[in-house]
């Protein structure tokens, strides 16, 4: 059973969907079966993974790497950045070269923030 928000990916030809409307069913892709990409949390390299919020009055802004930018290269790198702000997504995709942050131009009182790293997976704040 999937559920809204979740991340699935194919581990055959890494095709990345996210649950729009929750179902019982299976996502397979490339014939077999999407693997669910957990959120994680923690991780020793804390700094380089968990998205940061800041919020500002009128913006809110995510970066990737408190201490330490997380790399941003060509095999190494955050492909997104999402928002969920009062329950509304927003995400921005990045590239390699990019920085690896994101600034929305919006008012939100609840703000979750989620990243994805090509490398190591998805990290939620």
């Amino acid at each position: 059973m999937t559920k809204i928000r979740e991340i699935y990916k194919c581990e055959i030809c890494g095709n990345i969907v996210e649950v729009l409307h929750a179902g019982i069913g299976e996502l397979v892709c490339c014939g077999q079966p999407m693997k669910h990409m957990e959120e994680k949390t923690e991780d020793s390299s804390v700094e380089k993974h968990i998205p940061f919020v800041e919020k500002a009055e009128d913006s809110i802004r995510v970066k990737v790497g408190q201490n330490q930018d997380h790399p941003m290269e060509e095999k190494h790198y955050i492909e997104w950045i999402q928002v969920i702000a009062d329950g509304i997504s927003h995400r921005k995709f990045l590239k390699p070269g990019d920085k690896p942050e994101a600034e929305f131009n919006i008012k939100a009182d609840k703000i979750e923030a989620r990243e994805y790293c090509n490398v190591h997976g998805l990290w939620k704040s």
